[in-house]
């Protein structure tokens, strides 16, 4: 199959790339500067020029290929107008790929957060949330999931709140980060609200068997860790970069604090059990062990 892909050089998009390319699949992955163009040469993909705000490029790329996989955002969370922006910029982008695949019956594999419910663990029968600071990307992959009565095999994989590599991706690579800058691990509330986590590689199996053969207009949740908390999150990040673990209030974290503090626990049982997706890399906090200080 040839597949066009977004985002193919971030922490997931160059797993997915991987595995893609090792199960017989070529891959043409949108690049937005040299930098990202020569990692796509180097990773066996053939690069794409342009961003995510270059319509008629995606639409060129969802043209040409037998399938889509759409991974990229801009990741600036640092004011709810950047976040407003992003969400917007991929709104369009979604738009402009399902457009080029409309009556096709060609699949578009597009990505979205797990959902929070209170009091249990989510699963892939529960509706994502349209609201909060990043609503707009669940009214989006809504969209995307209503082009399966317009000839597209439109699916989502809703990942979890940190995926991982290496100690690194996700909100615990965002609470390390913070940490390395201030000097202290902070952590929201009191640290007994739970993250559910996959680590990347597994996660890029799960798009590739979604890509391959979901039916169209379905959800699937890569989850691998229900849910740890993060307080033990926080906990080995401390004591891999050697500093002092703190609670703090919610609001530290700005417009990601009220996501930070939920209690967000996930499972993967469906997805499991009619994909056939078997987790099999290490989890977040055995992963966290490689953060280098």
């Amino acid at each position: 199959m040839k597949v066009f892909v977004t985002g193919g050089t971030g922490l997931i998009g160059s797993a997915v790339v991987a595995e893609l390319l090792a199960h017989g699949h070529t891959v043409t992955a949108l690049a937005r500067s040299d930098k990202s163009a020569l990692a796509a040469q180097k990773a066996g993909a053939e690069p794409l020029r342009g961003g995510l705000s270059d319509l008629d490029v995606l639409r060129t790329g969802a043209g040409r290929a037998d399938g889509v996989v759409h991974l990229a955002f801009g990741h600036d969370f640092s004011s709810p107008e950047a976040i407003a922006r992003s969400v917007e910029e991929e709104s369009a982008a979604l738009g402009a790929l399902g457009e080029a695949l409309t009556g096709s019956d060609r699949p578009l594999v597009t990505v979205s957060g797990t959902p929070y419910v209170p009091g249990r663990a989510s699963t892939e029968a529960d509706p994502i949330p349209t609201d909060g600071p990043v609503g707009g990307r669940a009214r989006s992959v809504m969209d995307v999931l209503a082009l399966a009565e317009h000839g597209v095999r439109s699916t989502s994989i809703r990942l979890p709140r940190t995926v991982h590599n290496r100690g690194n991706g996700g909100f615990a690579g965002l609470l390390a980060q913070m940490a390395r800058q201030s000097g202290v691990c902070r952590y929201p509330g009191d640290g007994s609200q739970r993250w559910p986590a996959v680590h990347a590689l597994d996660a890029a199996v799960l798009f590739r068997l979604a890509l391959e053969s979901a039916p169209a207009g379905t959800a699937w949740h890569a989850v691998a860790d229900e849910g740890d908390t993060v307080r033990a999150i926080a906990t080995v990040i401390g004591r891999r970069l050697g500093l002092p673990v703190e609670e703090v209030p919610p609001a530290t974290f700005g417009p990601l604090g009220t996501i930070f503090a939920a209690d967000q626990p996930s499972t993967s049982t469906r997805t499991q059990d009619e994909l056939g997706w078997k987790p099999a890399h290490p989890s977040l906090l055995e992963d966290l062990e490689n953060i280098q200080p």
